[in-house]
């Protein structure tokens, strides 16, 4: 049986809160679309009334009642409370339930995908990705924290920033070597923590103790209420929706490329100067391929 967070979401809490005003009706109607919001979270209001038999009024006016003035604000905090429940098997089992060929499901996961990234272009402003790069480009040290899935966006993150001359590292390893490198940052470190869904307990655990150890600290997730979100001082909302039973990374990608670029261009005469020196070294090493010129065949 799949464990319940010990922590409510905030379309829990206003349900809790608005309980006494609840009629027995509504309640049952606001339990059914809570259980089940991996088949209600991206549906309008009348959709969402088609499918449990209501008029669309009487969707608007019982999200009123949890003081919500817009079904928008009502559809945000559906779809958050989605991402903090969701479990590879409901993902899957909800695509499964839809009837598509295979070909289909590819489809829409190639939908999804852009979609995710159209909301990333709406979310993350430039304004705030160059601001997220100068908080870089200033710390002592830079620690990009990602567990399972999250290890290779992480370490991607921290492999190119040190290309630019950056201080940066993405841990292996187990919990234990993880919370050893955390407890020895300080003010002027920070550390980025990537996780989404639930959000896994280390990640959020070192998100924690960086930040009381004064370690500025960034979250990139996918809803504003999550662990990862409450924890660190600042945190970009990213979805990594996918009606498969993994993650989708595109959007997450396109943020961290998007970052990267900032740092460059930042201080572009520092990055050129390193990356010059990088282009040197490993043209004197022979990294690269190159053809087997005596092996060739002679032309005439």
């Amino acid at each position: 049986m799949e464990e319940k967070p010990k922590w409510n979401t905030l379309l829990e809490q206003r349900i809790q809160h608005a309980n006494s005003r609840l009629s027995a009706r509504r309640r049952q109607l606001l339990e059914s679309i809570l259980e089940n919001a991996e088949d209600t979270y991206y549906l309008s209001s009348r959709k969402l009334a088609r499918k449990y038999g209501v008029d669309a009024a009487t969707i608007v006016r019982t999200i009123q009642v949890l003081g919500y003035e817009q079904f928008a604000e009502f559809a945000s905090d559906l779809r958050s409370h989605f991402v903090t429940r969701i479990t590879p098997y409901r993902t899957m089992k909800s695509a499964t339930r839809e009837g598509r060929s295979v070909e289909g499901h590819v489809q829409n996961s190639l939908e999804m995908d852009r979609a995710n990234f159209e909301a990333l272009r709406q979310s993350v402003s430039p304004e705030r990705v160059v601001e997220l790069a100068h908080k870089l480009i200033k710390a002592r040290q830079i620690v990009v924290v990602g567990i399972d899935l999250a290890y290779s966006p992480a370490w991607f993150l921290a492999y190119s920033l040190s290309w630019l001359g950056l201080r940066a590292e993405a841990p292996l390893g187990s919990s234990g070597n993880l919370h050893h490198r955390i407890r020895g940052l300080g003010a002027g470190d920070l550390v980025i923590a990537i996780s989404f869904g639930r959000c896994l307990r280390d990640t959020v655990e070192a998100a924690r103790v960086a930040r009381e150890r004064r370690a500025w600290t960034f979250g990139i997730t996918d809803a504003s209420n999550s662990p990862i979100a409450t924890v660190c001082h600042d945190h970009w909302v990213i979805s990594v929706t996918n009606p498969s039973f993994n993650g989708s990374y595109v959007a997450l990608l396109a943020a961290l490329n998007a970052l990267l670029v900032a740092c460059a261009h930042v201080r572009s005469r520092r990055s050129l100067q390193r990356l010059r020196e990088i282009d040197q070294e490993e043209a004197a090493a022979g990294r690269w391929c190159t053809p087997d010129l005596a092996g060739e065949k002679k032309r005439p």
